[in-house]
């Protein structure tokens, strides 16, 4: 069966789905997004994602999202495409524009989806990158479609064997994965960045330090060098535990903090689908 996709207002089969050519989000990148866990067909923390799909587009300068159209969307996606575990996948785009920066006047483009996945392991392996996030730029904070320097870093990720990049900031602080926010423990305390250093407003991140706890702390890069415990939040993954950083190993992961924190995030979660 193909999957259903949510676009523009009406429900049709992927096979039909239609972008234009001409649509911002592809031709630039002008677009912003939200990744949802969605599990037994219910979404988790929708309103959160919401909210900052509306908050991403404010900063992208895009109309507002019409909230109970995006809803309806992720309702018709979710009964039509029954999976016991996915990702379902908000896109908001520029619409059909110019070829150029300049956007057009034809309104956004919405598209709802969503794809079975795979439950996240137990502890992973990440790499550091050379790059920087730029915690000054236009878009920092914002989760837009311009991803490319995700993919980039990804694929050096993926071939040391590992599932997530971290990136240090331009002041070279530590910021945050491709798609996670990252803890570490220091002194037996928990302390993760803080949203000035360029890092996204992780819906899990924040989760965690509502029902968890945290200190928000400008660390240096170094400080994975010297963390007892490290641990990446998203939306897939809830809480990681990190058993390898580039070629240093945590034995025992995950650690006690981890290992509460997760045991908190999976018990609060289970009782509040939309906390």
């Amino acid at each position: 069966m193909k999957p259903a996709i949510w676009l523009d207002g009406s429900l049709c089969d992927a096979d039909s789905a239609r972008v234009s050519a001409f649509d911002h989000g592809l031709t630039v990148g002008d677009g912003v997004f939200e990744t949802v866990k969605a599990t037994e067909g219910r979404a988790f923390a929708l309103t959160r994602h919401l909210r900052r799909l509306a908050r991403s587009a404010e900063g992208l300068g895009l109309p507002a999202p019409d909230p109970d159209e995006v809803r309806r969307g992720c309702e018709e996606v979710l009964k039509a495409n029954p999976v016991p575990f996915g990702r379902l996948r908000i896109t908001y785009t520029g619409g059909f524009s110019p070829l150029g920066s300049d956007r057009g006047t034809a309104g956004p483009t919405l598209v709802v989806a969503l794809v079975e996945a795979a439950r996240p392991a137990d502890s992973t392996a990440v790499v550091t990158v050379p790059w920087a996030r730029n915690e000054r730029g236009a878009l920092a904070g914002l989760k837009t479609t311009s991803y490319g320097e995700n993919v980039v870093a990804l694929a050096r990720a993926r071939q040391q064997d590992a599932t997530e990049a971290l990136f240090g900031n331009t002041v070279g602080a530590l910021c945050e994965g491709t798609g996670s926010n990252v803890f570490v423990v220091l002194d037996g305390e928990l302390h993760t960045p803080p949203l000035s250093s360029g890092c996204l407003a992780g819906i899990t991140r924040a989760l965690v330090l509502e029902w968890v706890g945290a200190k928000e702390t400008d660390l240096p890069l170094e400080a994975l060098g010297r963390a007892e415990e490290v641990f990446l939040t998203s939306t897939t993954r809830d809480v990681q535990a990190v058993h390898r950083v580039d070629a240093r190993t945590l034995p025992g992961a995950p650690g006690p903090v981890t290992a509460e924190a997760r045991r908190i995030f999976v018990e609060r979660a289970a009782a509040d689908i939309d906390p």
